[in-house]
């Protein structure tokens, strides 16, 4: 499908994501709780932001996935083999290409999070973070 000619909002991204993997290919498909050590580094002009943030141990993180295609409304996934709207599922290809995982907080090093659960590139746009109130998916 071809995308709008303009978008409608701006986004600020507010930090990147340090994670092991370079490549696509190498990303697990759902971040786990037992997963490698990932770092969130938070833009010094946020650092105020993180007050209190290690009083919750777990996060929900938005970030921006800058490798995904935005033009199909439908997609066949290898799992099912079922044709599907790409908003009945979690494929990174959308429209808005925007992700979200929940995290275990592990320790904070100054603007810098210490997190398990990612699956994303390294080098990933962070958008948001948010203290997350549910349980950890394993």
């Amino acid at each position: 499908m071809p995308l709008p000619a303009a978008t409608d909002a701006g986004v600020y991204f507010i930090g990147t994501i340090r994670t092991p993997w370079k490549l696509r290919s190498e990303c697990p498909k759902r971040g786990s709780p037992d997963g490698p050590m990932c770092s969130i580094v938070v833009d010094e002009r946020w650092r105020d932001a993180l007050t209190n943030i290690g009083d919750h141990p777990r996060l929900q993180v938005l970030y921006w996935m800058h490798q995904a295609r935005r033009d199909l409304v439908a997609q066949t996934p290898f799992r099912t083999g079922k044709t599907t709207g790409t908003f009945a599922l979690r494929s990174p290809v959308r429209p808005n290409p925007i992700a979200s995982s929940v995290v275990e907080l592990v320790g904070i090093d100054g603007t810098t999070l210490h997190v398990r659960g990612l699956d994303c590139l390294d080098g990933t746009k962070l958008i948001d973070l948010k203290p997350d109130r549910g349980s950890l998916a394993t």
